[in-house]
């Protein structure tokens, strides 16, 4: 897409240095057509960020917007996978040419948002992953979309210049707050303090979006009524499973050795417990039998 082209995404000719051509794969009309916000942290993400980042980009996706990342561990991987859990579209923008996806591990990936939303880079093919193209990338995440979210970050990271680009191109600002003794945490806190707006739910973004399409995300979610859900979903749970929910945190993981101390549930009944909160989404096992919830 040349910007020329009626397809160019409008947002992105509007900054001071646009890219000239486009590379895109996938779907180019519904991902830049919906209203886009950025969701970008740190590559070596904690749990809780991992968490914070899925959720928020599920949700978001729901209601039709677009999440906008670059693609990399951690915090962006997250929130492209939260968009596709949630039905929505999400935008890969990439420092590299269509053909060559870094991390490797996020082929998978890749192929999944190119099917449900759309790769995007300004580079042509065969280009490979060298550091001075992902400072090029991030004006792009933040040009094309209306705002960009910072969940973690540390003081000299790249998602603080996402952030300082997104000043720069007149679009808003969003941080999630982390722990005040966490490294990952400066980024987001200090943006707080400059005035970026803090994020707990979806509504947090939606409510600085453009008239039109506030109006418009506002009234499917009323007209969609989805009060019962939580009681269904709550209804579903044994005593033991509710147990077993109450004693893991989204922000700390916990071993099965100390649930079965806390819960004095035998191990058999523990299992079981673990197995249909994971089919239900509402935990997740990680590495060395450590569980943590989801948000």
């Amino acid at each position: 897409m040349t910007f020329t082209d009626p397809r160019y995404p409008p947002l992105l000719r509007e900054i001071y240095d646009p890219p000239i051509v486009l590379y895109c794969l996938g779907d180019r009309s519904r991902p830049i057509e919906q209203p886009g916000i950025a969701i970008v942290g740190s590559r070596r993400c904690s749990t809780y960020g991992k968490s914070a980042s899925e959720m928020l980009a599920r949700e978001l996706a729901r209601r039709g917007v677009t999440i906008v990342s670059g693609l990399a561990r951690g915090i962006d991987s997250a929130a492209h996978r939260g968009a596709l859990d949630g039905g929505g579209a999400t935008i890969a923008v990439m420092g590299t040419g269509l053909d060559a996806v870094y991390p490797k591990e996020n082929r998978k990936l890749a192929d999944q948002i190119a099917a449900r939303g759309a790769l995007l880079t300004e580079f042509p093919l065969n280009t490979p992953p060298l550091s001075q193209n992902f400072p090029f990338r991030n004006r792009v995440i933040s040009g094309i979309s209306l705002g960009v979210m910072i969940v973690e970050g540390a003081e000299r990271s790249g998602s603080l210049i996402t952030a300082r680009m997104a000043y720069e191109q007149g679009r808003d600002v969003f941080a999630v707050p982390g722990n005040i003794t966490s490294s990952k945490s400066f980024g987001p806190n200090y943006l707080i303090k400059d005035g970026a707006k803090l994020v707990q739910t979806w509504q947090d973004v939606v409510e600085e979006f453009p008239p039109e399409h506030k109006s418009r995300i506002l009234a499917l979610e009323k007209s969609d009524s989805p009060a019962d859900q939580p009681l269904l979903e709550d209804a579903v749970l044994s005593d033991h499973e509710r147990k077993v929910l109450s004693l893991i945190k989204s922000d700390q993981s916990i071993h099965i050795d100390q649930l079965i101390h806390a819960c004095k549930m035998n191990s058999s009944e523990l299992m079981g417990a673990l197995l249909k909160l994971e089919m239900l989404d509402k935990i997740r096992q990680l590495p060395g039998k450590c569980f943590v919830r989801k948000l």
